[in-house]
């Protein structure tokens, strides 16, 4: 019996972390992010659909999708970064049923499904269980201005594009605190799976 394991979080809270340790431990993961940024690329269906929605001026010179000019775009109207969700999440979820099912194929016993908007999305029916990765906002604002170089202000924008952490630590069957290292995080990450074989 495979279990699909829901990881979600808030910008900059450490999922890539996350994602790095279960990769580790043999354990597959479905990164929508990368499914995401790969149905946007040229010639895709999701970057037709945003074409056409959003127009020409959301394009590099080489008619590449300028994702810098788009996050502009919907960072600042969430009407606009609802009609983009819209257009990707229905091309998302296919993709990660397909990679569900190769992974199921192969009998792994645990698959994590990497989303950053898991219950925004609503994306939890697909899961077993989920986990949240949870971060103080002020060390969150911090982490995210020193990884993207970003202003206070667009840092806060991203992070307030997202459904509170408080509300999604309520939604959440799993919350790990990641307010240490990159080494506590690990041995959280241990000590769930453990707690999960358990439960089997």
């Amino acid at each position: 019996m495979t279990m699909i394991l829901g990881l979600t979080g808030g910008i900059a809270s450490g999922k890539s972390t996350a994602d790095a340790f279960f990769e580790k431990m043999q354990i597959p993961v479905i990164d929508c992010d990368q499914i995401a940024h790969d149905i946007l690329k040229t010639g895709n269906q999701g970057y037709e659909k945003v074409i056409k929605q959003f127009g020409s001026e959301v394009l590099n010179t080489d008619s590449s999708l300028n994702r810098s000019k788009l996050g502009q775009i919907v960072f600042n109207d969430k009407k606009q970064l609802e009609i983009l969700n819209e257009i990707t999440h229905p091309l998302i979820f296919t993709e990660i049923q397909a990679k569900i099912a190769l992974n199921k194929a192969k009998k792994s016993p645990i698959i994590v499904v990497d989303a950053p908007v898991l219950f925004e999305s609503n994306g939890q029916k697909y899961c077993d269980r989920t986990l949240l990765i949870a971060i103080p906002e002020k060390l969150q604002l911090e982490r995210l201005m020193q990884r993207d170089h970003l202003s206070q202000g667009a840092a806060l924008k991203r992070i307030n594009s997202q459904m509170p952490l408080k509300q999604k630590e309520k939604l959440a069957d799993y919350v790990i605190n990641n307010t240490g290292s990159r080494k506590d995080l690990e041995i959280k990450l241990e000590e769930l799976l453990l707690e999960i074989k358990g439960e089997d």
